[in-house]
C-alpha cells in the first residue's frame, strides 16, 4: 500500500537560510575562535585517524594583541613578513584597478578576492616555486606572489592583441604554465581531479614535485571534488587540497553547499585524509598550514585536505550585488579580521613596520598598477573590438590544422569578403 498514513507525521523537507538578510544587522557572536594552539602542530607524518580535531578547531598564529604565538608559529624573519604584506597589498591594488576597468567598460568580468589574499599569498610563498598550482577564479595572488608580469595578467583581462590567450579565455581566468599556474576553468572543481592526476603522475615517475588546488566551499557539492579525493585517497597522492570556505556562492550561503552540518574540513575525514580547518585571515596560520602539508606531501606522507574559513568582503564578481542578499557591514563584523591589517598590526607590534611605511607602500603599489594599466590599455582593450587576427580561432586545436578546418576557415573569410569587399584582410 502507497501513500499517506495517518498515525505518520508528514514529511517536509529543510531549506537553507542565511542567518542575516539585508536590512538585518550582522552578529557573528556564535561563530568560536578558539584560542592560538588550542590544537597543537602535530608531526607531519601523523596518522589522519589520530588528527581528526583538526578538522574541527581552528589552526590560528597570531592572537588578539596581533603577536605570533603557539606550536605553528612558522616564525618567518622579517624581510619574508614584509614581502607576504606587500605580495598582498599588490594583490588588492590589483583587484581595485581592474575592478574599476571594468566599471569602465574596458573588459567584461572580473573578480575580487579583497579578504581572502592569504589564501593564495602566503600559500604560494610556503610551496616550493615549482609545485603544480591548480587554482580556482580568486588566486591572482598566486601569480603575483610568484612573479608574473602584471602587464601580461591584464593583457588576458582585456583579450587585447598582446593577450598570449589570443581572447579565448574569459577574463581573468589565466594560463601560466612557466609559473607552474594550471589554466584556470569556469566549471567548478574540475581542477580537483586534475591536480590529483598531476601528483599521481609526479609520483609515477619519482618525481620531487606536488601539486596544490584550491576551490570554494560551494564546489564541494560537484561530483569532481568527490571523485578527486577518493582518488587521493586510494592512491596516497602528494596533493594538497584545499577549501576557501569564504561563506557565500554567488548568491547562496554556505549552508547550500552542507555546510550547516559540519566543517568543511570533516569532508576529508570519510575518505581517511588528514584533515586542517585553519583561520582563513591570519596569513601567518595559513603559511604554517600549507608548510605542514607540502612537508607531509614531499615525504610520502600522503594529501591533506585544508579548509581556510574566511570571508568574501565583495561580490562574488562584477556581476553580482551581495547587497541584493545579505546584510551589510558583514565583512567589517567579520570576527576573523582583515589578513592585511593584521599582518600589518604584527609587524608594527615587532617594530619592522609604521603606519608610515604602509601607507607609502600602498601608495607605490597603487601608483604602480595604474602605469601598467596604461601599458596594457596601449594594446587595446575589451570593448574596442576583436585584436587578434580573425582566422586564429581555427588555430591551436591541433598540431596540424585538418582538411576541414581549413575549409571553414577559407568559407569564413569568403564570406567577409562579400561582406564587407575584397579589401577586407583577417585581422
Amino acid at each position: 500500500m502507497t501513500g499517506k498514513k495517518s498515525n505518520l507525521a508528514p514529511l517536509r523537507l529543510h531549506i537553507p537560510e542565511p542567518k542575516f538578510r539585508p536590512g538585518d544587522e550582522a552578529d557573528f557572536s556564535d561563530v568560536a575562535v578558539p584560542p592560538v594552539d588550542s590544537i597543537a602542530r602535530p608531526d607531519e607524518a601523523s596518522l589522519p585517524a589520530d588528527i581528526q580535531s583538526l578538522a574541527f578547531g581552528l589552526v590560528r598564529v597570531l592572537d588578539d594583541d596581533h603577536q605570533a604565538k603557539g606550536s605553528w608559529n612558522p616564525n618567518l624573519d622579517a624581510d619574508q613578513l614584509r614581502s607576504m604584506l606587500r605580495n598582498m597589498m599588490l594583490t588588492r591594488a590589483f583587484d581595485d584597478r581592474m575592478f574599476r576597468a571594468q566599471r569602465q567598460g574596458k573588459t567584461s568580468f572580473y573578480m575580487k578576492s579583497t579578504g581572502e589574499e592569504a589564501t593564495s599569498v602566503a600559500t604560494a610563498m610556503a610551496l616550493a616555486s615549482d609545485d603544480m598550482c591548480f587554482p580556482s577564479y580568486r588566486q591572482q595572488g598566486i601569480l603575483l606572489t610568484r612573479g608574473y608580469p602584471i602587464v601580461r595578467m591584464m593583457n588576458q583581462i582585456y583579450s587585447n592583441s598582446q593577450d598570449h590567450l589570443k581572447g579565448r579565455q574569459l577574463p581573468i581566468m589565466y594560463s601560466a604554465p612557466e609559473c607552474s599556474f594550471f589554466t584556470i576553468s569556469g566549471n567548478l572543481a574540475t581542477q580537483y581531479p586534475q591536480a590529483v592526476g598531476w601528483a599521481m603522475a609526479s609520483a609515477s615517475r619519482g618525481d620531487t614535485r606536488i601539486s596544490a588546488v584550491w576551490c570554494g566551499e560551494g564546489s564541494t557539492a560537484e561530483g569532481d571534488f568527490h571523485s578527486a579525493m577518493t582518488f587521493a585517497a586510494v592512491y596516497n597522492a602528494p596533493v594538497i587540497l584545499q577549501v576557501v570556505n569564504n561563506q557565500w556562492a554567488i548568491s547562496s550561503f554556505s549552508g547550500i553547499a552542507g555546510g550547516e552540518r559540519t566543517t568543511f574540513a570533516a569532508r576529508g575525514l570519510g575518505y581517511g585524509i588528514a584533515s586542517l580547518r585553519v583561520d582563513g585571515n591570519d596569513p601567518l596560520a595559513v603559511y604554517a598550514a600549507m608548510r605542514w602539508a607540502a612537508d607531509r606531501a614531499r615525504t610520502n606522507n600522503g594529501p591533506t585536505f585544508i579548509e581556510y574559513f574566511t570571508y568574501r568582503a565583495e561580490g562574488h564578481s562584477t556581476s553580482d550585488d551581495p547587497g541584493a542578499y545579505r546584510a551589510a557591514q558583514e565583512f567589517e563584523k567579520w570576527p576573523l579580521g582583515d589578513p592585511v591589517d593584521r599582518l600589518k598590526k604584527h609587524l608594527i607590534l615587532l617594530g619592522e613596520w609604521s603606519e608610515e611605511q604602509h601607507q607609502a607602500q600602498h601608495d607605490e603599489l597603487a601608483e604602480l598598477v595604474k602605469k601598467t594599466q596604461k601599458e596594457a590599455e596601449a594594446n587595446g582593450i575589451l570593448g574596442h573590438g576583436m585584436h587578434q587576427p580573425f582566422e586564429t580561432m581555427f588555430e591551436d586545436v591541433f598540431e596540424e590544422m585538418p582538411w576541414h578546418l581549413k575549409e571553414q576557415c577559407a568559407q569564413m573569410i569568403d564570406e567577409q569578403h562579400r561582406k564587407f569587399g575584397p579589401e577586407w584582410e583577417p585581422k
